[in-house]
Formats: C-alpha cells, sequence, structure tokens
C-alpha cells in the first residue's frame, strides 16, 4: 500500500485517497493476495539482517554507554549504535526492497521474486539494487537513530528499572516507530521513486534514462508533488511502522530476556 500511495505519477486505475480505500480496491480489482506480493524476498533478507542489526546495536550500546556515562544510559550512545547497525542492516535489505517494491506497483512485469531479479540485473546492472542505498541510509540513520532513543526514553518512562515486560515493549516499540517514520516520510518517498524508477512520474518531468541520487530525487518530487509530494502516503507508513517496530522489540526483549535467565540458571 506504501508503495503505491507514494506514486507520484499513479496509473488512473491506481489513484487512492486513503489507506482503507487503497487496500479495498487492490484487493477487489487485482485479488486477495496482492498487497502481500514481494513478501517472500523480504522475509527472505529479514532474518539475516535483523541478527546482524540487534547483535551490533548492543555490543555498540553496551561500549558507547560506558565511554560516555559510564555504564549508565547515554541517548547518545543509543542513538550512534542504532545508526551503525542500520549500515550493516541495509546492505542485505537493499536489493530485497527494490525486488519489492517493482513488484508491488501497478502493473507490474514481473511474474516472480526471480524473474524480477534475472530482469533487472540484465537490463540496468548490479547497480540498480544499490541505486537507492545511500538515500537508504541517509532516511535509515536518523530513523534508526530517533527510533531507538524514543524506544530507550520511552522505557525510562514506563519500565525505568527495565524488567522483561511485554506491555512496555510494545508501547515503546509501537510509539518509537509512529514518531521516527513520521518524521522521515519525505526521505521514503525519494527512496520509493529511486527504486521504482516510475515511468510515468520521470517522462513528465522530462527526465529520460534512470533517476539517480538523492539530490535529484528530492528535486523530481518536488516538482511533481510541491512540499505535500513529501508526505505522501505518511499515514499508511505510520500504521506500517507502528506493529512492526512494536513486534520486533517485544521478540527481541523476549529473546534477550530467555538467553540470559538460561545463562544465569547454568551458572546456578
Amino acid at each position: 500500500l506504501q508503495t503505491r500511495m507514494q506514486s507520484l505519477q499513479p496509473d488512473p486505475k491506481a489513484q487512492y485517497r486513503s489507506v482503507y480505500e487503497a487496500l479495498k480496491k487492490i484487493v477487489l480489482t487485482e485479488g486477495f493476495w496482492r498487497p502481500l506480493r514481494g513478501i517472500n524476498v523480504t522475509m527472505l533478507g529479514a532474518g539475516p539482517a535483523h541478527a546482524m542489526y540487534f547483535a551490533c546495536y548492543e555490543q555498540m550500546k553496551k561500549s558507547l554507554s560506558d565511554t560516555i556515562q559510564h555504564g549508565g544510559n547515554s541517548h547518545l550512545a543509543n542513538g550512534i549504535a542504532g545508526s551503525v547497525a542500520t549500515l550493516l542492516h541495509d546492505a542485505v535489505m537493499n536489493p530485497a526492497e527494490v525486488v519489492k517494491q517493482r513488484m508491488q506497483m501497478f502493473n507490474s512485469p514481473y511474474k516472480s521474486v526471480l524473474a524480477c531479479v534475472r530482469t533487472v540485473q540484465k537490463t540496468e546492472g548490479f547497480g540498480a539494487f544499490y541505486r537507492s542505498y545511500t538515500t537508504q541510509l541517509t532516511m535509515n540513520v536518523p530513523f534508526q537513530a530517533i527510533h531507538f532513543i524514543t524506544y530507550e526514553f520511552m522505557q525510562e518512562q514506563i519500565n525505568p528499572r527495565r524488567d522483561y515486560n511485554p506491555r512496555s515493549h510494545i508501547i515503546s516499540g509501537a510509539v518509537a516507530g509512529a514518531v521516527a517514520a513520521a518524521a522521515t516520510t519525505p526521505l521514503d518517498v525519494c527512496k520509493t521513486l529511486l527504486n521504482t524508477q516510475e515511468n510515468m512520474a520521470l517522462s513528465s518531468v522530462n527526465i529520460s534514462g534512470h533517476l539517480s541520487g538523492m539530490v535529484n530525487a528530492f528535486k523530481t518530487v518536488y516538482q511533481l508533488g510541491g512540499v505535500p509530494g513529501y508526505f505522501r502516503g505518511v499515514q499508511a507508513r505510520v500504521i506500517y511502522q507502528m506493529p512492526s517496530t512494536a513486534i520486533a522489540w517485544s521478540v527481541y526483549e523476549f529473546f534477550k530476556y530467555f538467553l540470559t535467565k538460561h545463562k544465569l540458571d547454568k551458572r546456578t
């Protein structure tokens, strides 16, 4: 839904006023499973990407907090650790995101994930899978910095003892995801344009060939939609991110608690 709603020059058959209307229209005209198209490639990349992401975050947060605040909880350390972890995460997820978004566009010519990978590789080269990587990082570094700082801040407010508390992890994760998603929507719109290389949008501003680079994407979005263009799909993005970050944090905190408890039980 987010990919469709961020389309800057959508096909008349793919114009939507709200998230609910978009979902209803896609299901009725394109089938029940259409909104989930490309999810398999995302799931394939998500496992290793998140494993590296949380491992890197924990290690860096601990090291930097010891240095900056002598074992205390430093928001600066949380932000830096989240930003560095993003570099590893996005290196894995960027190609998966390119394939997913191309498959989710209206009238997508790709029949399967493999067909999409082969066609993009053949016609645009390997670089196409990383064309939006710098934009992705420019978006995700502030996103993750805001995300981790907000999560840790929320934990300080509602779970100061840092016990394993599923309710507090779900609330903190949801709030952190919503705040970070809303703040970084303009960058996400630019990333979607770079990933999909929307033909109708690019030709309407006389761009031939492929659009590359974040500065060009920012200019093109402004040409096509003005300032409101930067906030296309903000509602869909926040709705998507809130359960996503809430689930990610509650699962992560559960395994962290479970493994720590198991380690302590073994020692005693």
